[in-house]
């Protein structure tokens, strides 16, 4: 059992309210770490799958009212969206009794399909949790572990395969299941084949900026068909839709985002890439390496970080910008050299940004100074920057919430 780093975030959620949602794409291990914690709290477990779960729901006060002692873990709760009016009033009458916190442990795969849902009817009642596949910190130090969760992503049952065979081939399945059911539950009904084709021209132009109209030229569809399926895969947290950075700096600025299919794993296995050896021979190593790198780093930045890049016509360019709640600014060049050199663009983005801290992260382990005010470092030890970010920021709220009792 890997411990993911949400494990805290949703216990502190379940004490400080009465329903937890824990959203995220399929197969990430939702349900693994719900039932984990039902062990903890004595749990009662439905999967809305299930048609003999489904049925005992066909009154839902009578059932969840007879479990008001108990946490409730709603697996796949948006197969039933119905339920969340009920849940209001359940709450709502649980609260009046006393039972304020811990009532209801929400597992969704479509995460703005649920809080949508959610945010309309149990407003103040709610914690979100957001879980990703397995990140370079969860999967620990050792050797080649960076390269191995590079070449088959972090979804458990990929990173865990026996072998990069048997990784791959379960990818392949998972692609070919989601665009049989996943999207004809949510999206628009386009023949399986061309969704694995649209899959496939994102894989092959990730990390590149979003030309709806070429794509949609490709497909033989509407550009609005792109758009909306585009739409849909950013909802199902299997893409990232990186924006630019809007700043006033009196430059021409990009106004496209970049586009990125999220888990590298499946950029890989959509390109028919199984082994390291694949990979690197690939035309796609630098986007794939880069993508790898966002992911990570944005799993453990601190709350209410802004994530954009920066290009202009001029040709300044940053691959990523984090923007801190506080107003602080990083400006993350990614490159997969072992020797990693910085262009022109660059230095140029930094006049233009002035950043608070530069960073070039690449492959190695060693951490050195590269320019005046540039710093190379490799990934894992970059999260722990980042990382010790997001710390400090709990001390100092849990510090504040303190002087407030006082």
């Amino acid at each position: 059992m890997i411990g993911r780093r949400v494990m805290d975030a949703v216990r502190r959620g379940l004490v400080e309210q009465a329903a937890v949602a824990l959203v995220g794409p399929r197969q990430v291990g939702k349900t693994t770490l719900a039932l984990e914690l039902g062990q903890e709290f004595d749990a009662v477990y439905l999967d809305l799958e299930d048609r003999r779960d489904r049925a005992k729901l066909e009154e839902p006060a009578l059932f969840l009212d007879s479990c008001k002692d108990r946490l409730v873990i709603l697996d796949e709760i948006h197969r039933m969206p119905e339920l969340f009016r009920d849940l209001r009033g359940i709450i709502d009458r649980g609260r009046r009794e006393g039972l304020r916190t811990g009532r209801f442990l929400l597992l969704g795969s479509a995460s703005l399909d649920l809080l949508r849902e959610a945010g309309e009817t149990l407003a103040g009642r709610i914690a979100y949790v957001g879980m990703g596949p397995f990140d370079l910190e969860e999967v620990g130090s050792q050797t080649g572990t960076l390269e191995r969760l590079w070449v088959r992503g972090g979804y458990p049952d990929s990173f865990l395969a026996g072998d990069d065979e048997q990784s791959f081939r379960w990818r392949q399945d998972f692609i070919r299941t989601f665009l049989e059911r996943d999207v004809a539950l949510f999206g628009p009904r386009l023949p399986a084949e061309t969704l694995e084709r649209f899959w496939t021209m994102l894989a092959h132009n990730q990390g590149q900026l979003l030309k709806a109209a070429q794509l949609a030229r490709s497909l033989g569809v509407s550009p609005q068909t792109v758009t909306r399926y585009i739409d849909l895969m950013v909802e199902l947290l299997l893409v990232r839709r990186l924006p630019p950075l809007t700043s006033n700096v009196g430059k021409r600025l990009v106004k496209s985002p970049k586009i990125f299919v999220r888990d590298c794993g499946h950029v890989h296995a959509l390109l028919g890439l199984a082994t390291l050896h694949d990979v690197l021979g690939h035309p796609i190593v630098g986007a794939s390496w880069e993508g790898l790198v966002i992911e990570n780093l944005l799993a453990v930045a601190p709350a209410r970080t802004d994530a954009t890049f920066y290009r202009t016509s001029a040709g300044a360019e940053v691959d990523l910008v984090l923007t801190f709640a506080g107003g602080q600014c990083w400006a993350v060049e990614i490159n997969r050299s072992l020797s990693p050199s910085l262009e022109r663009g660059f230095h140029h983005a930094r006049e233009d940004l002035q950043p608070d801290q530069s960073w070039v992260v690449y492959p190695g382990n060693d951490r050195y100074p590269k320019a005046d005010g540039v710093e190379v470092i490799g990934l894992r030890a970059l999260m722990g920057v980042l990382g010790a970010s997001q710390a400090q920021g709990s001390r100092f709220k849990a510090q504040g919430k303190e002087w407030l009792k006082g």
